[in-house]
C-alpha cells in the first residue's frame, strides 16, 4: 500500500471495442503489486471496467484518472459525448441508450452505471447533455 498518493492516467480510446478494459486490466495489476487487499483490488476492477466500457460507448472515449492513497482509491472518468439525459433514469438496472450495433458486440445491457454504483463506496456524476459526462468513483482501501 503506497505511503502516499500515487497517480495514474489511462486514456479510453472509444473508436476500438478491442482494447477497451486495457485501463482496467492495467489498474488491477498496479493494485496487485501495491499489495492491496484482493476485495478491494475487485470492486476496483469491476467499476473501473463498467466506466470504461460507458466511456467507450456513451461517450466515444475520454480518460480516467486514478488516484491511490493509503485510505482510498479514486477514479475520475470523463467523456465529451452527449451527456446523460436523465441521471435518475440512466441509474437503473436494464436501462440503456446503447446502440443495435453496440448491443450485438455483447455490451449495453444497461447495467454499467448501477455496477459502478455497487462496487464503489461513493459515486458522482455530473452530466450536461450536448457536453459531457465525468464520473468520480471513491472506493475505500479499509487502510487504518
Amino acid at each position: 500500500m503506497p505511503d502516499k498518493h500515487v497517480t495514474f492516467h489511462y486514456d479510453i480510446d472509444g473508436t476500438n471495442f478491442t482494447v477497451a478494459g486495457e485501463a482496467s486490466s492495467s489498474l488491477k495489476k498496479v493494485l496487485k503489486q501495491l499489495g492491496m487487499d484482493p476485495e478491494v483490488i475487485r470492486k476496483v476492477a469491476i467499476a473501473m471496467y463498467e466506466g470504461e466500457i460507458n466511456t467507450v460507448i456513451h461517450g466515444k472515449g475520454g480518460w480516467a484518472d486514478v488516484a491511490i492513497a493509503p485510505d482510498r482509491i479514486t477514479i475520475v472518468l470523463e467523456d465529451h459525448g452527449p451527456g446523460i439525459a436523465d441521471i435518475d433514469k440512466a441509474m437503473q438496472a436494464g436501462f440503456s441508450t446503447a446502440s443495435d450495433e453496440v448491443r450485438e458486440l455483447g455490451f449495453g445491457a444497461g447495467m454499467g452505471l448501477p455496477n459502478m454504483k455497487k462496487y464503489s463506496d461513493e459515486m458522482e456524476i455530473e452530466s450536461t447533455v450536448g457536453v459531457g459526462t465525468k464520473v468520480t468513483l471513491v472506493i475505500y482501501t479499509n487502510a487504518l
